[in-house]
């Protein structure tokens, strides 16, 4: 790990750069091809479960495929990384982040530094994001349990259905909220609204794993069970 972790920290960088990339500019470029909110929100979710399809899949190999501050904490609580690499991990999600807000907006041609006036908050929203990545998480586990291979998919299908069923539009990531609070577009929260989501966000995903600790255990075959009685 400790000679890979270059490698690894890449790949979370550029992972979370091409989804916050994807997530900003086409919100942007949704925004400006209607003045319809619905179809601007459709025009956002649809790139947005596709990129994470790919770069999971393109990804996941080398690194693992967090993109998520919320998912890190998970996976280095279940040990399966250790403290310093979780760290570095965060770090590099956050840094990709932002470079993937500034570099939507240096392609549509916008203030390359942005503070985002988009208001996000109160109890709806942080119940919203809480469900988000509960959802996302437990799919990631759920996934890991049965079908590791179809993980790609059903991150990126959970994604785009959680746009809609959640008041937040499924932030859901850390990561991608502190991003977004540096662009003034359709996708942005205004960073006075960041440490609600982040906490709503963390408690999901530690729900998540405690619901999944127990739900997805593998069962003791019956002989077993006798056995101990």
């Amino acid at each position: 790990m400790a000679a890979d972790i270059p490698r690894r920290l890449v790949a979370e960088a550029l992972g979370t750069a091409m989804l916050v990339a994807t997530v900003v500019g086409s919100g942007i470029m949704a925004d400006r091809l209607t003045d319809d909110v619905g179809l601007s929100l459709l025009g956002n979710t649809l790139p947005t479960g596709a990129i994470l399809v790919v770069l999971i899949t393109i990804l996941g190999p080398i690194s693992g495929a967090h993109f998520n501050p919320a998912v890190t904490l998970v996976f280095a609580l279940r040990r399966e990384i250790d403290a310093i690499a979780a760290l570095a991990y965060v770090i590099a999600q956050i840094a990709g982040g932002v470079a993937g807000t500034l570099l939507a907006h240096a392609m549509f041609e916008l203030p390359i530094l942005q503070i985002s006036q988009t208001a996000r908050t109160g109890n709806g929203q942080w119940l919203a994001e809480l469900v988000a990545a509960f959802g996302l998480v437990f799919t990631i586990l759920a996934g890991l349990r049965f079908r590791s291979e179809a993980i790609p998919w059903l991150v990126g299908l959970y994604i785009t259905a959680a746009y809609w069923f959640t008041a937040s539009t499924s932030f859901a990531n850390p990561a991608v909220a502190i991003a977004r609070a540096v662009s003034n577009t359709f996708a942005g929260i205004r960073p006075v609204d960041l440490p609600g989501f982040i906490v709503a966000e963390l408690l999901g995903a530690l729900l998540a794993m405690a619901l999944a600790g127990w739900l997805l255990t593998e069962p003791k075959p019956i002989r077993q069970m006798k056995a101990a009685q």
